[in-house]
């Protein structure tokens, strides 16, 4: 039976996390990870200010085979990173695992959404974790079974059903608007940047839960 498991992950466990760290203006999401022969090419979205430096320093990294920017907006860009083998060994061991990455972006922590085909392979993943000294933590597993049997589980993580129910509450949706980010982010005392990310994924899930999932409650 598939299962997903929801892991946090300190951003000096692995070499993306290194990297993105030296970067305080950028935040990133993983959109998806292609394995290619011995290597893997995570697609990535990078948000902020930073990207020209980020671009400068994926570039001039020993561990990374090239970097190319595929989609460019004004303050975002989805790139696409060839790693040296087995540079990247996180994303490696999820790969290897055959596993997919549902969601993993940045914060304070990495938060990573993973989908195994079966417990087994859950347990294979924290083996290759054990065995190359990456640490993380397990927040919460549940099976597909349980997910569809909830219709009101929209599988928002704890600080995006934080973030969403607060603006929800102050009138941040109201026409017109009765509150902004910055005195939303300063309640729970963290960056607007890193407020405004946590609504757009939580929205964007309710969203979808609601207009994409099959039987749908559509009116």
């Amino acid at each position: 039976m598939a299962i997903i498991a929801e892991i946090s992950i300190e951003a000096d466990e692995f070499l993306l996390g290194q990297i993105i760290a030296e970067y305080p203006g950028l935040s990133v999401e993983i959109e998806r990870v292609v394995p290619a022969a011995k290597r893997v090419m995570p697609y990535i979205w990078g948000y902020g200010s930073d990207l020209r430096s980020f671009e400068v320093a994926m570039s001039e990294s020993p561990n990374v085979r090239s970097i190319t920017a595929l989609d460019e907006y004004d303050d975002r860009a989805l790139y696409k990173i060839k790693w040296e083998d087995p540079a990247e060994q996180l994303i490696t061991g999820i790969a290897q695992t055959d596993a997919t990455i549902l969601e993993a972006h940045s914060d304070e922590e990495w938060l990573f959404r993973i989908r195994f085909e079966e417990h087994a392979g859950l347990a294979r993943f924290n083996q290759y974790c054990t065995e190359h000294d990456i640490a993380y933590r397990l927040n919460r597993v549940s099976s597909l079974a349980d997910i569809d049997a909830n219709g009101d589980d929209y599988e928002l993580t704890e600080a995006q059903y934080e973030a969403v129910s607060l603006a929800v509450e102050r009138g941040y949706f109201k026409v017109p608007r009765e509150v902004e980010y910055e005195e939303l982010a300063d309640e729970l005392g963290v960056s607007v940047q890193a407020f405004s990310e946590r609504v757009r994924r939580g929205v964007d899930k309710v969203l979808q839960a609601v207009f994409l999932r099959p039987n749908s409650r559509n009116p």
